[in-house]
């Protein structure tokens, strides 16, 4: 356990996780980030470029050949360097084509102007070992033109070509370990042979270069070395190891910290082994980091580092990305469904293999097919969260059965319908059923309480067969409306029976128009007998436009009305 003991603090927290392993933190968790990559697009000037450096087959030898003889003829370079530059700057070579004036006899003009302009050697090489203008003139000396001018940039090269990497791969080398041309003689060698110390043969050791340059520089080698030594313990070969690189660069420091945390959970040599090579891209994906990013998701969730073991067990033979993607859609449903975080944090630590498993549908789709509320959802996931796996895309999903629970409150809500003097089946009643909101009981207590105000029961539910919002309210809003009308407006309870609607408006609102109203009445500005329909019916826009504007202090008032009446 000291790898253990040394690296999971650090390492989680080095990532940007806080956690404790035994007080999960869920109050901040609504959004969680992932590690993820995304493509670079190609740049406009790249894109140009690559449209410019078209040149027609026989202009294209012609200056091939004179490009050749001059780099080994007259500079003095290395027949096979030379050949390789002229046959592998199309770039360079088209601008070098577009200085010349006579197109008739390309050989002839290209041989004469470069006798007298002798050219940035660098150019033409850098494009050689694989980079374009827009990557390599960073890396253009500022007091050289010659390459045989710079001896460890050429005696290095040579080394690597010498090796077997291949040219156009170096400058990949170049751009991402320059440090490797100024080496002085003798280094890279000792740094290639140092490979065969530890038994990888020429031909892996030419592809792991090619895609981690940085092998080559201090002692990032030897953290490979690492890596390999703990690789072999599992029974992972070489050949492994060489077919997870494709081309991707690898932070060696990084999977071996990985590695000691997976060995420090306890598991065997063979258990690793096992699963490093079963889940594709535990340890090389981004150099281990979506998997970390993952740990550090789950130990916030309270999974705790013996439970990690299990979980790593058990995970399913799919790419880690693609796990970890599932992990959070799956999270992102719960939080759409409004699942209180504690829960969510419950499912997750319980079924962390199970959420990474599945692909579900969208949420807003799932609730219209499963024909349920998201509290409802909520309560079947929580009592089984595999039911997850009915809710994949390609699955057949089939509404969910009406609760026993929601059953009772539709039969009440039936019944209540009834007595108001709706028919049993009927097209209205179903059509009422949707818009009455609430359970029968509520619906029942609602309407006592417009009776036991003094309203004539049949006459409350003749009312409410036109206004059936009105019983959508809470009981106590209800009887806080009709106390205002009572106490404060001094209305008698029959106005409720001419203008039963008063009921959907709020308090605030018929406040404001009617002191509005009063105002203007002390004006003289508006008819005095105007009822009360009239007055808190009517649109805003229509009241304003009737009777606040037409007054040349009416606005003012009105603001000022606001402020005092809803002070938010």
């Amino acid at each position: 356990m000291k790898h253990l003991q040394k690296l999971t603090a650090p390492l989680i927290l080095k990532w940007g996780y806080v956690f404790n392993n035994s007080k999960p933190i869920f109050g901040s968790f609504q959004k969680v980030r992932f590690y993820a990559t995304a493509k670079k697009p190609k740049l406009k000037q790249e894109e140009e470029e690559e449209e410019e450096c078209h040149i027609p087959r026989a202009v294209k030898k012609e200056a091939q050949a004179v490009l050749l003889d001059y780099l080994h003829s007259t500079r003095s370079l290395q027949f096979m360097d030379a050949e390789h530059m002229s046959k592998n700057s199309p770039f360079f070579l088209s601008n070098l084509l577009q200085r010349i004036d006579n197109e008739n006899d390309i050989r002839r003009s290209l041989t004469r102007f470069l006798r007298y302009h002798p050219i940035n050697e660098f150019e033409p090489f850098f494009e050689s070992i694989g980079l374009k203008p827009c990557q390599y003139l960073p890396f253009l000396p500022r007091d050289l033109m010659f390459l045989n001018d710079d001896h460890r940039l050429l005696d290095n090269y040579h080394i690597l070509c010498n090796y077997g990497i291949s040219r156009n791969k170096i400058g990949r080398i170049f751009a991402e370990a320059p440090e490797v041309f100024r080496y002085d003689s003798g280094v890279l060698d000792l740094k290639l042979a140092s490979f065969h110390g530890v038994g990888i043969d020429q031909s892996i050791v030419v592809k792991l270069v090619s895609a981690s340059p940085h092998l080559l520089i201090g002692n990032v080698h030897k953290e490979f070395f690492q890596v390999v030594e703990e690789l072999k313990k599992t029974g992972v070969e070489y050949s492994w190891i060489e077919e997870q690189l494709n081309g991707n660069s690898i932070d060696w420091s990084h999977l071996f910290e990985l590695i000691c945390f997976l060995n420090g959970l306890g598991l065997t040599d063979q258990q690793l082994g096992k699963l490093i090579c079963q889940v594709p891209g535990l340890l090389f994906d981004c150099s281990g980091r979506t998997t970390f990013s993952l740990i550090g998701f789950w130990l916030k969730f309270g999974i705790q580092i013996p439970k990690l073991l299990d979980v790593f067990l058990h995970l399913p033979q799919i790419p880690i990305t693609t796990f970890v993607f599932n992990m959070r859609q799956c999270y992102q449903f719960l939080i759409e469904i409004e699942m209180p975080v504690l829960e969510i944090g419950n499912i997750i630590h319980s079924y962390p293999t199970l959420l990474g498993s599945c692909v579900l549908k969208k949420a807003t789709s799932l609730l219209t097919t499963l024909n349920t509320g998201k509290k409802r959802l909520c309560s079947v996931i929580k009592e089984n969260p595999e039911f997850l796996r009915n809710l994949v895309r390609g699955a057949k999903v089939e509404r969910l059965p009406i609760a026993e629970e929601e059953l009772r409150s539709k039969m009440m809500k039936t019944k209540f319908l009834l007595d108001l003097g709706f028919a049993e089946n009927s097209s209205g009643m179903e059509k009422a059923l949707k818009l009455f909101r609430g359970k029968g009981v509520e619906l029942q207590e609602r309407f006592d309480c417009l009776v036991n105000a003094g309203l004539d029961r049949k006459h409350v539910a003749s009312v409410l067969k036109i206004y059936p919002q009105i019983l959508n309210q809470r009981k106590e809003v209800l009887e806080a409306k009709i106390d205002f009308l009572l106490n404060n407006l001094g209305l008698p309870l029959s106005t409720l029976v001419s203008f039963p609607s008063y009921l959907n408006y709020t308090i605030p609102r018929t406040t404001i128009r009617l002191s509005m109203y009063n105002w203007l009445k002390d004006q003289g500005k508006v008819d005095p007998t105007l009822s009360l329909s009239t007055i808190i019916a009517s649109s805003e826009k229509l009241f304003m436009k009737t009777y606040v504007n037409p007054h040349p202090k009416g606005l003012e008032v009105w603001q000022e009305l606001k402020r005092e009446i809803y002070p938010d």
